[in-house]
């Protein structure tokens, strides 16, 4: 085979190959989109909730579930301080409630007896040889002699009731009184056990096994970071352009990640020295990373003007190098590279074009099939 013949073969299969490549791009109009100014803020990824377990009581520090980095479920024990002095009070106190129980068991007696055997109805003790003293009805009130009445014994009978029932009342509150004790230090008790409110991961240990504590002092840091969120301090001029709900984008430290937050909470006040508020967007379910990391919000500036800017679908765009580009047909239809400067993303399949594009030029997709336009006109 000669060299012209198998020139003529190559240039063939190019020109087959490039006409198959041409059928299987489509063709689509630049649209347009509106665009307002957006400002970029620095934010911090924080978890859902977080938790500062702090010392209740005084004490050595016994024994630390875990490192930072572990997860438990709720209801686990944390952090436990030694407790045996609580422990040798709380013996003390149930103690006296036994104690309180006996008081209070004898003078329910004490007062049955008065009430169905009265003392001042029983016969006098005797003196001397037996007998009755010369002058114990002299000086007994008169009881059951001539020189007093039968009222006289009611009387006293009252009295002797009122003052057994006085007994009984003393012994129920000595009761309350021990039980309140005890109740007391069983929570102290309590309280020497730190336990996790909710699902969560250890993300600070601030104690070591032996370290002497007080209350007050921080022990560690609970989290739950199944879900995430950026914190960020919005300047309150951009606030009034953000409402619970919407959906601004986000970029993550971690592989130059891009996601779509959610925002969650707005506080109600300012700072007062830095003039910002305080704003929570929530992050969605399994994105890269861990709390304390760095990320970035897009807070629309609703007092920067409106703009229509061009829009292309993803799959329009060619990244080589450092900037992205485009394949555009000029006027007699063939397709020519050329740089552009991309912005937000509309949505999953479009992103908005800063320069380098203008509304109602063509360009080629990758698609095999037709591509949906944006806005198109």
């Amino acid at each position: 085979m000669s060299t012209t013949s198998k020139f003529l073969i190559i240039t063939l299969f190019l020109v087959g190959f490039t006409a198959i490549n041409a059928q299987a791009d489509s063709i689509v109009t630049v649209g347009v989109a509106p665009h307002g100014g957006y400002v970029i803020l620095g934010g911090t990824v924080i978890p859902l909730k977080e938790v500062t377990l702090s010392a209740q009581i005084p004490g050595i520090v016994q024994t630390i579930a875990g490192e930072e980095g572990d997860s438990f479920t709720a209801g686990t024990d944390l952090v436990t301080i030694n407790d045996d002095e609580l422990q040798a009070r709380k013996r003390s106190a149930e103690a006296q409630l036994g104690a309180a129980y006996t008081a209070m068991q004898n003078a329910q007696v004490q007062y049955t007896r008065e009430l169905w055997n009265p003392s001042v109805y029983n016969p006098r003790p005797m003196g001397g040889m037996a007998m009755p003293t010369m002058f114990d009805s002299f000086f007994d009130g008169g009881r059951g002699t001539p020189f007093g009445s039968g009222s006289d014994k009611g009387i006293e009978r009252h009295a002797d009731l009122v003052t057994q029932g006085t007994q009984v009342q003393a012994a129920q509150s000595r009761i309350q009184q021990a039980q309140s004790g005890l109740r007391e230090i069983e929570a102290k008790i309590r309280d020497a056990k730190s336990r996790a409110p909710f699902d969560g991961v250890i993300t600070d240990k601030l104690v070591e096994i032996g370290d002497t504590v007080q209350p007050g002092l921080p022990l560690l840091k609970f989290s739950y970071s199944k879900f995430l969120r950026i914190k960020a301090e919005v300047p309150a001029r951009l606030v009034p352009g953000l409402h619970k709900d919407m959906v601004v984008p986000a970029r993550l430290d971690v592989n130059n990640t891009k996601v779509n937050a959610r925002v969650a909470q707005i506080a109600p006040k300012a700072d007062a020295k830095q003039h910002t508020i305080t704003v929570k967007f929530d992050l969605p379910e399994g994105v890269p990373g861990g709390p304390g990391m760095y990320a970035e919000v897009m807070i629309p500036d609703i007092n920067s003007p409106t703009r229509a800017l061009p829009v292309v679908p993803k799959s329009a765009i060619i990244k080589r190098g450092s900037l992205p580009s485009v394949r555009v047909l000029d006027d007699e239809g063939k397709p020519k590279m050329r740089l552009i400067r991309t912005g937000i993303e509309l949505d999953a399949n479009h992103v908005i074009v800063l320069s380098g594009l203008e509304p109602g030029e063509r360009v080629l997709t990758s698609d095999s099939g037709p591509a949906t336009n944006w806005n198109q006109p």
